[in-house]
């Protein structure tokens, strides 16, 4: 009686049941309809449309029934490149078949899994601060911050406001949302112990691309603009300490957002171009000695310049030319891809965007120990600026003030990718101020920033000054 009942009830069948009706139809429905219609229809062509609209409709249903397969299929490819964007499988887990049972255990694993990750991470970002800083660096913060207790779903950054405030999470965890337009919003990370937030207000990006709220009851610790500015500028022992540790958190947090994107095309066209934003910080002092200790270095169309999951060997300065980001789709050995001969290595893998003149490579080893998650390949024949590791580990080493302005200007870097980033995952359009009040709390998207425009026109003379020592026209 049982089976009888699961009979008239499709949804309660297995995924086997199911996939054997939907084979004996493929093979049933076209000989059916063929019989059916040819003593009716003598000519022979309609017999062969019949026929072929009967398999085309066989062949869809196929189709359809296999795509639950396809969906885990393609899950576990993404869970193989530690993405663990798993909304495909959500429909798929609802089924009542052992497909979808099979499906909620998925799920339940990567979530295992990602829970495993992210706590490693998180416990690698708490030791941040207490890693980077001084004795004295902290008991500064603590003596001038003051701690704030907040509620679940207050909104201590709102989209798009100016930052005026650093805080660091002390405990708790916050949610990091983008705008889908004007009453919906999507959950893009969370923040715990350890990250800082509002670091923009310092590093030349006040105004963010999005809202930063409390999931659950958490403590901050609040420093004013005013006094941490001062602080900086003040103590560059504390200024390149600290910068350091902004450096390394949101590289991090860069490299975490990058791993999850479901569509490495938004990093495509990155408006940003590096060099204009280091030239405008750093000192003149600096880059004439960017320009004397590093190497003019001629590099030849498809060469790769920088290998995923391999060392890095300088800090890189694209003087002319282009070259191509690429990630590897497969994410088998590290090992065995490092150490396969060359010409029997598969593709570069998906192109993610370009680099064009005034873009820096290889900068992130010096704050991380991370290795390369890319590799960086000539399209053309380019020109670049080679300064060896060594040579700027000692630079970092023996000059502070020159290590503080170089880790403000990753921090930059890392900080305004992150914010493109954001402003492309959301759907927010700029405002609309005709015959409206402008509002002073906000930056708006249309707005000039005299002393930005001030910096890049000093960083293009600069870089025109560095390329005509280096090129020696």
């Amino acid at each position: 009686m049982k089976h009888l009942h699961q009979l008239f009830y499709p949804s309660t069948w297995s995924f086997a049941a199911k996939l054997s009706a939907v084979m004996l139809v493929v093979v049933l429905l076209p000989i059916s309809l063929i019989a059916y219609y040819q003593p009716i229809c003598q000519n022979s062509l309609s017999v062969l449309v019949i026929g072929a609209i009967a398999t085309i409709c066989a062949l869809i249903l196929t189709q359809r029934m296999t795509r639950p397969i396809r969906a885990l299929t393609k899950t576990a490819k993404k869970l193989e490149q530690d993405n663990f964007s798993l909304q495909a499988l959500v429909k798929v887990s609802r089924s009542r078949d052992d497909i979808g049972h099979l499906a909620r255990i998925f799920l339940h694993i990567a979530e295992e899994v990602k829970a495993v990750r992210e706590q490693k991470r998180q416990q690698q970002v708490k030791d941040v601060l207490l890693k980077e800083l001084s004795n004295s660096d902290i008991n500064w913060l603590i003596a001038t911050g003051h701690q704030v207790k907040i509620a679940p779903g207050t909104v201590l950054i709102e989209e798009g406001q100016v930052v005026e405030t650093l805080y660091i999470v002390l405990d708790g965890t916050l949610s990091v949302t983008v705008s889908q337009g004007k009453t919906s919003e999507w959950e893009i990370a969370q923040l715990g112990s350890g990250e800082i937030v509002g670091e923009s207000l310092f590093i030349g990006t006040p105004a963010i691309a999005t809202t930063i709220k409390a999931l659950e009851p958490s403590l901050v610790l609040s420093i004013p603009q005013q006094q941490l500015t001062a602080k900086l500028q003040q103590d560059i022992g504390f200024a390149s300490r600290f910068t350091r540790a902004i450096a390394i958190l949101l590289s991090d947090r860069l490299h975490s957002t990058i791993s999850q994107l479901s569509n490495p095309q938004l990093l495509q066209d990155q408006p940003l171009r590096d060099m204009l934003f280091v030239l405008g910080e750093l000192n003149d002092s600096d880059i004439d000695w960017l320009i004397k200790s590093g190497t003019r270095q001629k590099i030849t169309a498809n060469t790769v310049l920088i290998h995923e999951q391999r060392s890095v060997d300088a800090l890189y300065i694209l003087l002319s030319g282009t070259m191509t980001v690429s990630i590897s789709e497969n994410k088998r050995n590290v090992l065995v891809r490092a150490f396969t001969a060359r010409e029997n290595r598969e593709s570069l893998g998906q192109e993610i965007t370009k680099l064009s003149r005034g873009e820096i490579m290889g900068e992130t080893p010096f704050i991380d120990d991370r290795l390369p998650s890319a590799t960086v390949k000539a399209l053309e024949d380019s020109l670049v600026l080679s300064i060896h590791r060594s040579r700027l580990v000692a630079k970092l080493q023996l000059d502070v003030g020159f290590a503080s302005r170089f880790y403000r200007v990753i921090a930059t870097l890392h900080s305004n990718k992150l914010q493109e980033i954001f402003r492309r995952l959301g759907y927010s359009q700029p405002v609309d101020r005709k015959n409206q009040p402008l509002d002073k709390a906000i930056e708006y998207e249309d707005e000039l920033d005299f002393s930005v425009l001030d910096r890049m026109a000093l960083a293009g003379t600069r870089f025109d000054w560095m390329l005509s020592r280096l090129t020696g026209v």
